[in-house]
């Protein structure tokens, strides 16, 4: 791929004489005639490098420079001046600039500086990396055999920019997992623009991902920019694309086959170089035979599927889990009895990953510093019981949990097997809490 080169020269001969000599020797070449100019095209693609000129009509490039380095750390800037300007050009470097030429440039010396330059943004990239990666959370993806095969897929996945289509059941880390295929990725020092598709409808999702130009519909007061462009360079993730509108998909698919997109309202074609990550909880090929998502959008992007294991087909991964997890929430010293990571590993988890952490953090909030035991993990199949009273008694912790098994035996017409089932609890551990308060099941003789 060509690097992308921003010129910013008042002089259109200068322009002119640059921009032809670049496009001979393989770069490609984006020109600006001012500051307010030079931004708003520096916001709507990636440049690889930027050629600039200090004496512009509506500013000084060096005052521009700082906020260029803010907002766009890995970029080089070269700087051209007049041969007079010299120490101002010194100073552009103390501010972040990365070499400069006097004029009248000599070409063959243009070509060196900024393939030198760009060497230059490709090493502090790797350095920006770097960095982000050793800051990075640890994510623990699990040590059983699925999920071994899950992470070499991953692995392979995150070192090309083939479309990725991740399914699984909610709850089970498809963002997380998105996230780390992206931090793990060349791309990783650029942005990672999320977009929930199951959130946002029709013109809505649409007005999201491609922007929209000033009145391009009644609400539409300024120009806005889409997260397509915003994922420029990096990742865009769309979450639950399974619930995107069928306009939206035929819209989204030429961007995807062509990397170019109009915002709403306007004529301009954009630009935008970015990896796409999907991922749903719906079966896409059984949506696309029966008509609710496109076929066409299917097959392209489900180059690289992933399907994550729900949690309760792989039970073996739940103390590692809970382990990781108690780590992430400050409680690394905290010690799971054996019978309480039985309770754990029974129970069906409907809500995968995201629920155990939610129990895990709700049992550490109840025992108050105290040891975890088995009575801080009660009613494990609430997210699955249809049953359950509209709204749970108020008041003592002791009082609901003995209110909540009243209501599962009183459905079991007392029996105790099936009950400990539906609690997700043994039926040792049942019996310990019948006699704690002292309940007695209807067909107890």
């Amino acid at each position: 791929m060509k690097a992308n080169i921003l010129l910013i020269d008042d002089e259109e001969a200068t322009r002119f004489g640059f921009s032809k000599y670049l496009s001979k020797v393989g770069y490609a070449v984006q020109e600006a005639s001012c500051l307010s100019e030079a931004k708003e095209v520096l916001q709507s693609q990636r440049f690889d490098a930027v050629l600039l000129d200090l004496n512009l009509p509506d500013g000084n490039g060096l005052d521009w420079i700082i906020e260029v380095r803010e907002s766009y750390p890995d970029i080089p800037i070269i700087i051209i001046t007049g041969f007079g300007d010299v120490p101002i050009a010194v100073e552009a470097m103390r501010r972040g600039a990365d070499n400069f030429l006097t004029k009248p440039v000599n070409m063959a010396d243009l070509e060196v500086f900024l393939r030198k330059s760009l060497e230059i943004g490709t090493l502090r990239r790797k350095h920006l990396i770097d960095k982000r990666l050793a800051k990075k959370d640890y994510i623990y993806f699990g040590e059983s055999p699925a999920m071994e095969k899950i992470l070499n897929l991953a692995t392979i996945a995150s070192g090309n920019d083939s479309p990725i289509v991740i399914s699984g059941e909610t709850g089970s880390g498809k963002g997380v997992l998105a996230k780390w295929l992206h931090e793990n990725s060349p791309r990783s020092s650029l942005s990672f623009v999320e977009v929930n598709c199951s959130n946002l409808r029709g013109d809505l999702l649409a007005s999201e991902l491609f922007g929209h130009s000033r009145g391009a519909f009644t609400s539409a007061v300024q120009e806005k920019q889409g997260l397509i462009e915003a994922a420029d360079g990096g990742t865009l993730f769309l979450d639950e694309i399974g619930d995107m509108d069928i306009g939206v998909q035929a819209q989204f698919l030429k961007v995807i086959e062509e990397k170019q997109f109009r915002r709403l309202g306007e004529v301009k074609t954009r630009k935008s170089d970015f990896r796409l990550i999907c991922a749903t909880n719906r079966d896409l090929l059984a949506e696309a035979r029966k008509g609710a998502f496109r076929k066409d959008l299917y097959f392209r992007i489900n180059v690289l599927p992933i399907i994550i294991p729900a949690l309760r087909e792989r039970a073996e991964d739940i103390p590692g889990l809970v382990r990781h997890i108690l780590k992430n929430l400050g409680h690394q010293s905290l010690e799971i009895a054996p019978d309480i990571m039985e309770l754990l590993q029974e129970y069906s988890w409907p809500g995968n990953i995201r629920e155990l952490r939610n129990v895990l953090e709700r049992a550490i909030l109840l025992s108050r510093g105290q040891p975890l035991t088995a009575d801080y993990f009660y009613g494990l199949d609430a997210a699955t019981d249809l049953d359950v009273p509209e709204a749970m008694p108020t008041g003592k912790y002791s009082d609901v949990e003995e209110s909540h098994i009243r209501v599962i035996l009183k459905r079991f017409q007392g029996d105790t097997a099936k009950a400990s089932k539906a609690l997700g609890i043994s039926r040792a551990t049942l019996y310990r809490k019948l006699k704690k308060f002292r309940i007695i099941p209807e067909n107890h003789s």
